[in-house]
């Protein structure tokens, strides 16, 4: 229980990343899908620099539950920071008491981006992989990649897991580390028979062509693509919407994901063949996969609702390890 009184708390990525136990983090965004949450558009503004290899870009992405909580997450995105050895995104969360707006906590914000995208990657895999799946693709090695795995392993019995990314060296440091945590992992080198021997196909990657192709796809595959959150990036191609039954986070998906907006634009694929949102599955006003032979698809771009469940929960946690100790 917090007070008024309580001072506002600082979680650094440690922090942050222990308050959020990858099975109780996809429980608390399926009650924040049921409950629902306010999410205004996010806010797209650049920042100018000295020289133009230093402009910016800065996102604002609030959202808040009536007589809860209220948050905003600040995400900079400064490209040329790579010329500097430092990196190119950093983000805050900031939560706040939504009856007074008094300030709660500051946390990490690539902690909980990072972990509540893996987290709803494995939520809609509830309804839509099949209660068997067992082979696991992971395409991609970075901080989302990586949290993949873990995710998927609290929501079905993953006995084997293949990493592809287009850096063979990361792929292999992937593999790697999962198999110092006693996971049966592998290298992909070949993509396309990646595809084919996995259940599950889970990619985020920052990719802008087509990397899985929907002919590799085998019967009652579940393809997760959680890596494009523009026009311009794709992970899929168009026959993977023309072969499968479709899931979006979010309508916003509709408006801003390439893999989306291209198969809409070329008659592969149209939204009055949309089958539900995250927030129809988990309000159980669709039941997800129909067949075993079905593949499914599930495009996400992410929400500020996701942020502000994680934020809450990983708050929450901190307070409650505050008053036992």
């Amino acid at each position: 229980m917090t007070s008024l009184c309580d001072p506002m708390q600082i979680l650094d990525s440690a922090q942050t990343t222990l308050h959020l136990p990858m099975g109780a983090l996809i429980n608390g965004l399926e009650q924040m899908f049921i409950e629902g949450c306010e999410v205004p558009l996010r806010h797209n503004h650049a920042v100018q620099g000295a020289t133009e290899a230093e402009n910016g870009i800065l996102l604002l992405m609030p959202a808040w539950q009536k007589g809860k909580r209220l948050g905003v997450k600040t995400v900079s995105i400064f490209p040329g920071n790579q010329a500097k050895g430092l990196p190119g995104l950093h983000s805050v969360f900031i939560l706040y008491d939504a009856t007074t707006g008094a300030p709660l906590a500051v946390l990490d914000g690539d902690a909980i981006t990072s972990r509540r995208t893996a987290a709803a990657s494995a939520l809609a895999a509830r309804w839509l992989a099949r209660p068997d799946a067992k082979h696991l693709l992971v395409v991609g090695a970075g901080r989302v990649a990586s949290l993949l795995p873990e995710a998927y392993r609290c929501v079905r019995p993953i006995e084997s897991i293949q990493v592809w990314d287009i850096r063979p060296a990361a792929a292999q440091a992937m593999v790697e580390r999962l198999r110092a945590e006693g996971l049966d992992a592998h290298q992909a080198t070949d993509l396309e028979q990646g595809v084919r021997w996995a259940d599950i196909v889970t990619c985020a990657t920052l990719s802008t062509a087509p990397l899985v192709h929907g002919e590799w796809l085998r019967p009652g595959a579940h393809l997760d693509l959680i890596g494009g959150f523009t026009p311009a990036m794709r992970e899929s191609d168009d026959a993977c919407f023309a072969r499968g039954t479709v899931f979006v986070d979010t309508m916003e998906a509709l408006m801003k994901a390439g893999d989306i907006l291209d198969p809409m634009a070329s008659g592969a694929w149209s939204k009055e063949q949309l089958s539900a949102t995250l927030e129809d599955l988990c309000r159980g006003k669709h039941a997800g996969r129909s067949c075993a032979q079905e593949i499914t698809v599930f495009k996400a771009v992410g929400t500020a609702l996701e942020d502000v469940a994680a934020a809450s929960q990983a708050y929450d946690a901190f307070m409650a390890q505050g008053a036992t100790a």
